[in-house]
């Protein structure tokens, strides 16, 4: 199965705003919004901040769905929220991400395996709007290892479902 994808935003952070601290309050690293990144395979993304977590760690990369996004901000009525406070380092449009859970794809070059969920939590309250947590709950994305490296950009692009 192939789908035409559209790549909006490629997030990267070098710090963790919400991991590890519960009942501490967030921090506030920059999140850079590149054309490109580099996907390093069994590593993750350079520059951000679970590359080289840990090994066959099933969150080297994550993606987002635009439409998803696009719900927040209408059932929330905040149409200036940025995608970024989503924490996701891939926003798309165009592929079903959920059906990608335990399947191997590429899009372009790259190749990936969607390990799980990207389930949200409860940050998002904070960083987002109260009830935001809740209403993701299905729908937080994917995360996925990366299995063969190389650039990721912007951009329309195809992404195939492997045997």
């Amino acid at each position: 199965m192939n789908w035409e994808i559209d790549i909006i935003h490629l997030f990267v952070s070098g710090g963790h705003n919400y991991k590890g601290r519960h009942e501490k309050g967030s921090l506030d690293y920059e999140i850079e919004d590149p054309d490109l990144i580099e996907c390093v395979a069994g590593r993750g993304i350079r520059g951000d901040r679970y590359f080289d977590h840990k090994e066959n760690f099933k969150g080297q990369i994550t993606f987002f769905d635009y439409g998803v996004y696009d719900d927040v901000k209408k059932a929330f009525g905040l149409p200036d929220l940025s995608a970024s406070v989503f924490r996701r380092n891939v926003l798309v449009r165009g592929v079903p991400l959920s059906e990608l859970i335990g399947k191997r794809f590429t899009i372009g070059s790259l190749e990936f395996e969607g390990a799980e969920e990207a389930a949200p939590c409860y940050w998002m309250n904070e960083a987002a709007a109260d009830g935001v947590h809740e209403f993701l709950k299905g729908q937080g994305g994917l995360r996925a290892r990366i299995l063969r490296g190389g650039s990721l950009k912007k951009g329309m692009d195809s992404l195939s479902l492997l045997p």
